[in-house]
C-alpha cells in the first residue's frame, strides 16, 4: 500500500505508507536544487563474511538500472547540467544529485532505479570487484587512510565498526549477483529510506515524486546492529616512509547522547583550529608537528574522541605526551574564552554548511533516521549555546574513566613509541 500517511507528519516530515520519510527545504532565490536519498544502513550492518558489500553494491548500482545503461544514467543527469555521486559510510548509504532548477523530476526518477532497479549483471560484477581490489589497493598506499583504519580496527577490534568499509578481496569475493540482489533488498528497505529534497523545490512536487518513484518501495530490512563495545588497543606498522603518522582514539558518547554537543566542543576545544590547544602547544610552541588537529566522531550508540598528528618520527613520543597532557588538562579547566571561541566555531561550521542545497538535503536526512524530526538552526544554536563549563568537565572525566585508549602510528619504527607514550600520558 502507498500514499502519504498525513495524519503521521512529524514537522516538515511526511511518511510515506511503506515508511520512506519525505523532507522539502526549498531555498528561496536559487536556481539549482539537491535531492539526497539516504538509507540508514551501511557497513555497520555486514557480518564479516559480508564485509565491503554495502559499498561493492553502491558501486554495482551504476552499472545500469530500470531501463537506463550504466552510460545512460550519468548522460541523462549531465545533459541537464546535473551531477550525479553516492557514499557508503558505516551506518548510512547515500545517492545525491545536484541539477539545476527543473531537475528534480528526472532525479528522482533515476535515484529510485539505482536503489530500487539496479541490473546487478554478473560480467558488470566480476569487473566492479577488480575495480574496488584497486581502490582496496589504492588505499593501503595512502599513508593518512590507513593509519585510520588502523585506529579503528585497534579501538573495535572484531566488529563492525573496526572493519574496513571497503572490505578486503577475500570478503567480497563470494558475492553473486542472486546475494547481492537480497542484500540490496535488506539495505535499502524503504523504513529506514529518507527522501530529501533542497534548494530551488516545492513541497508539493517533492511529495509526489517519492510517492511515485518510492512509494511502491518493499522490503523486510537488516537487523539492528549489536551494540559496539570500544576495547582499546595498538597498531603500530614500520613502514619506510618520511614521517610518522599517528592516531589516538578516546572512547567517547553516541550521537544521541544529551552531551553530543559537549563532545563537540570538547574536540573543537581541544585541536578543532588554529587556536586550539593542540596547535598552539605542539605545532606553534614546540614546533613538534607540521599537521594536529582533534575531532569527534559518533555513532548510533557510541563514538570516539580522536587526535591526528603528522610529525617526525623522532618527535612522535614525544607529542603523545604532549597530546595527552592538553587532554588531561582540559578534562580539568576550560577558559571561558575559550569556550566562547569553540561555540561560535561549531555553530559556523553548522549554519555555514546550510548555504549549499546538497548539504541541507544531507543534514536533514541525517537528523530524520536519527532523531526523527529536523533541528533548526535556532534549535541548534540553542543547544550549543546550552553547554557549560561543568559539561566540559564532567565529559571529560567520563572520557578517561575507562582508563583505555587506541592508538595507531605507521611510518619509521621510532614511530611505534607514540602509543606507550600516550597511555602513560593518559593514566600513569
Amino acid at each position: 500500500m502507498s500514499g502519504l500517511l498525513r495524519s503521521r507528519d512529524l514537522t516538515r516530515v511526511h511518511i510515506l505508507a511503506n515508511g520512506v520519510r519525505v523532507v522539502c527545504d526549498p531555498m528561496p532565490g536559487l536556481e539549482t536544487l539537491a535531492l539526497s536519498v539516504v538509507a540508514g544502513r551501511g557497513a555497520r550492518s555486514e557480518d564479516e563474511a559480508r564485509s565491503g558489500w554495502s559499498h561493492l553494491l553502491e558501486h554495482m548500482v551504476f552499472k545500469g538500472a530500470g531501463t537506463r545503461s550504466s552510460r545512460e544514467i550519468v548522460e541523462s543527469i549531465e545533459a541537464e547540467g546535473g551531477q550525479i555521486n553516492a557514499a557508503t559510510g558505516y551506518e548510512r548509504t547515500s545517492f545525491q544529485i545536484r541539477a539545476l532548477a527543473g531537475g528534480l523530476d528526472l532525479g528522482s526518477a533515476v535515484l529510485s532505479d539505482l536503489i530500487l532497479r539496479p541490473h546487478i549483471d554478473p560480467a558488470d560484477l566480476k569487473r566492479e570487484k577488480q575495480v574496488v581490489g584497486q581502490e582496496i589497493a589504492e588505499a593501503a598506499d595512502t599513508p593518512d587512510d590507513i593509519v585510520f583504519e588502523m585506529a579503528q580496527a585497534a579501538a573495535f577490534e572484531g566488529q563492525p565498526l573496526g572493519r574496513s568499509i571497503l572490505g578486503t578481496d577475500e570478503s567480497i569475493a563470494p558475492a553473486t549477483t542472486e546475494t547481492l540482489s537480497d542484500w540490496r533488498a535488506r539495505l535499502y528497505a524503504p523504513d529506514q529510506l529518507v527522501f530529501a529534497a533542497a534548494g530551488a523545490v516545492n513541497e508539493d512536487e517533492v511529495l509526489a515524486l517519492a510517492e511515485r518513484d518510492f512509494g511502491p518501495a518493499q522490503g523486510p530490512g537488516t537487523e539492528v546492529a549489536a551494540p559496539a563495545a570500544f576495547t582499546g588497543g595498538e597498531r603500530i606498522e614500520a613502514k619506510r616512509l618520511e614521517q610518522a603518522n599517528l592516531v589516538f582514539l578516546l572512547p567517547a558518547i553516541g550521537v544521541k547522547h544529551p552531551d553530543y554537543f559537549a563532545l563537540r566542543i570538547f574536540a573543537e576545544i581541544l585541536g578543532g583550529g588554529m587556536a586550539s590547544r593542540l596547535f598552539q602547544e605542539a605545532r606553534e610552541k614546540r614546533g613538534l608537528a607540521y599537521a594536529v588537529d582533534a575531532y569527534a566522531e559518533t555513532y548510533d550508540d557510541t563514538g570516539v574522541l580522536g587526535i591526528f598528528a603528522g610529525c617526525a618520527a623522532g618527535d612522535a613520543a614525544e607529542l603523545a605526551r604532549v597530546a595527552a597532557g592538553e587532554v588531561q588538562a582540559l578534562a580539568r579547566r576550560v577558559e571561558p574564552d575559550e569556550l566562547a571561541r569553540a561555540r561560535a566555531q561549531l555553530k559556523a561550521s553548522m549554519f555555514m554548511a546550510r548555504e549549499s542545497p546538497l548539504a541541507r538535503a544531507e543534514q536533514a536526512a541525517g537528523q530524520v533516521l536519527l532523531f526523527g524530526e529536523l533541528l533548526d538552526t535556532a534549535t541548534l544554536g540553542a543547544r550549543i549555546d546550552a553547554v557549560q563549563e561543568a559539561d566540559l568537565l564532567r565529559l571529560g572525566s567520563q572520557l578517561l574513566a575507562p582508563g583505555i585508549c587506541a592508538v595507531s602510528a605507521l611510518g619509521p619504527k621510532a614511530a611505534g613509541k607514540a602509543a606507550e607514550a600516550f597511555r602513560r600520558g593518559l593514566f600513569g
